[in-house]
């Protein structure tokens, strides 16, 4: 085992064996240049990249931070324009309802004069075809008593009484005399 080690153990110049633990001062001049050649390379390459990584990172974040502040700000802008556009819309339809019901009603009034109008008109049509049919009825009447009474008076006169004037003379003041109530003259 020996043989393995000695070609790792320096010795020191009186012979005496050096402590593996500490390191020689060789090992440390030369990791201080590797370790200032590192560094170096680290910060001239490997440093900028990662700055330039983190600062486009950085970047997009309060890119995408700002966008979706704005974002939020046109989605909050959209929803009070559609909030208002649906109160508009509310209040027109309460406004239209409210047409619908006044003019229902004035429908419904106007429907009602008509109905009325046309409820007198065909009580007005009734009475007046009523009064024009009294007065057929009335005037058939007076011809066929006026009839009866010529024949009647012809036959207790003795005389006929085909004469039109004479008998239109009698048959009005039959008529007369029936109306006023008083007997006829003999």
């Amino acid at each position: 085992m020996q043989s393995l080690i000695a070609p790792f153990a320096v010795q020191a110049a009186g012979g005496e064996e050096l402590n593996p633990l500490v390191p020689h001062a060789v090992e440390i001049v030369l990791s201080i240049v590797v370790f200032g050649i590192l560094f170096f390379a680290v910060k001239k390459f490997v440093v900028p990249n990662f700055e330039a990584t983190y600062t486009e990172r950085t970047q997009a974040i309060e890119g995408g931070l700002a966008a979706a502040e704005t974002k939020q700000a046109e989605a909050d802008a959209k929803l009070a324009e559609l909030e208002k556009q649906l109160a508009d819309a509310r209040h027109e339809a309460a406004r239209i309802r409210e047409e619908a019901r006044e003019q229902g009603a004035v429908i419904i009034t106007e429907m009602r004069e008509q109905a009325q109008a046309e409820s007198s008109r065909i009580v007005e049509h009734g009475k007046a075809q009523i009064e024009a049919e009294r007065q057929q009825a009335v005037t058939s009447l007076r011809t066929e008593v006026g009839t009866l009474a010529t024949t009647l008076a012809g036959r207790i006169v003795g005389e006929s009484l085909d004469d039109d004037e004479r008998q239109s003379r009698v048959v009005e003041r039959f008529l007369a005399d029936l109306e006023t109530g008083t007997p006829g003259r003999s």
